[in-house]
């Protein structure tokens, strides 16, 4: 998959994103500051990863004091992770049933008693400013969460804070263009073939040391 491919990608999603964004109108109240969306484990793909990567590495150049922020944001997640990850520890991808594993089921539970599946912060969020440090190279789940979303058994699924007040019909006016899955997946199935990488991984993993 070269180059310009992933950036069609991205640039196709965007406009369908933007364009539920003009349809929502107040129904969706995504804003900086509010990060639910921001804490959970979730897998994303390998050019998901490599995205991240390379933001991170531009800005050890142009903000090597956030950059060192994410770092060590990155350290202390794999500290709480690692003994529960279901997958390669060394190369930080997930096993095909990872979805089974206690970590996913939310059955791994912090000191608070809070799942740590489910309440562990993205590395890439900034807890001071509730925002994304590597926001423009933000995963393709990040940037289509929140508008409704047509999931495998054909219902629509939003965020649960956005479009409280909506009918169905409101909702599924908005929804995002229903190619975005069948895309994403062709896409990642080509990325994988010209780079040889398979499988998925998590953010704390994508950006280890």
């Amino acid at each position: 998959m070269t180059i310009n491919m992933v950036d069609q990608l991205i640039q196709i999603v965007d406009s369908a994103l933007a364009s539920s964004v003009e349809r929502s109108g107040p129904h969706l109240v995504c804003r900086p500051g509010c990060t639910q969306c921001c804490h959970g484990i979730f897998p994303i793909s390998q050019q998901d990863a490599v995205r991240l990567r390379e933001a991170l590495q531009a800005l050890d150049q142009t903000d090597p004091e956030k950059s060192h922020r994410i770092k060590t944001r990155v350290a202390a997640s794999l500290e709480r992770l690692d003994p529960h990850f279901p997958g390669d520890r060394a190369t930080g991808i997930l096993r095909d049933d990872y979805e089974d594993s206690p970590l996913f089921l939310d059955e791994i539970l912090t000191s608070t008693g809070a799942s740590l599946g489910d309440s562990e912060p993205c590395p890439v969020l900034d807890s001071v400013t509730g925002t994304c440090d590597l926001y423009e190279a933000r995963p393709i789940v990040c940037r289509t969460f929140g508008p409704p979303m047509r999931t495998p058994h054909g219902d629509l699924a939003t965020c649960e804070l956005c479009y409280i007040h909506a009918t169905t019909e409101e909702i599924a006016a908005c929804e995002l263009d229903p190619a975005i899955p069948d895309l994403e997946r062709q896409g990642n199935e080509a990325y994988n073939i010209a780079h040889n990488t398979h499988g998925e991984t998590i953010i704390a993993y994508a950006l280890r040391d």
